[in-house]
């Protein structure tokens, strides 16, 4: 395990991801949220979550589609993280067609704290504003606490709740906006 004082300040490189990249998008996905949320599971529905969301043909997917973006933060020559970013697919009143999302941030849980969260987050900001500024929606584990600190210190804000199913667990999101 790296300490906070072994771990290189920044954490590492951000690199968009491209077709070739699916393979360890899926394998990164897998172990990240295990890492972070595979204790609240149920093994058999975590796998089965993990299986749909998660499968190479789901990173392939992502990859290949022109309104989605995918970074990578690299540390150590292997990637320690990832972000995705596309349009809004989450449901809320105010969630419009212009609206961006952030789909998914993760780092491996060696690497959380060291500033890569935040270096991920810009990547995908900077992108889904490319074109100038516009509402960006994410989700959020409601027991999540340290994430909400990241979301909030880049001018997220709780604009609602929603559900996240895995297998028999409902969790409680939080819905957050930016803009």
């Amino acid at each position: 395990m790296k300490t906070m004082e072994s771990r290189p300040s920044g954490a590492g490189i951000i690199r968009k991801a491209g077709p070739g990249d699916a393979a360890a998008l899926s394998h990164l996905s897998r172990r990240t949220f295990t890492q972070a949320f595979g204790a609240f599971y149920d093994p058999a529905d975590l796998n089965l979550f993990l299986d749909a969301a998660y499968s190479l043909e789901a990173s392939e997917g992502a990859l290949a589609d022109p309104a989605v973006g995918v970074w990578f933060l690299e540390g150590d020559d292997a990637p320690i993280g990832y972000v995705v970013a596309g349009p809004c697919s989450l449901e809320h009143p105010d969630v419009t067609a212009a609206c961006g999302e952030i789909k998914r941030l993760y780092l491996l849980e060696d690497w959380r704290g060291g500033g890569g969260g935040s270096q991920l987050l810009d990547a995908a900001l900077g992108w889904l504003e490319r074109d100038g500024p516009r509402r960006i929606w994410l989700g959020v584990f409601s027991e999540n606490t340290g994430a909400q600190r990241l979301y909030e210190r880049h001018g997220f804000r709780k604009v609602g709740e929603h559900v996240f199913q895995v297998g028999g667990t409902a969790d409680r999101e939080f819905t957050l906006r930016r803009g």
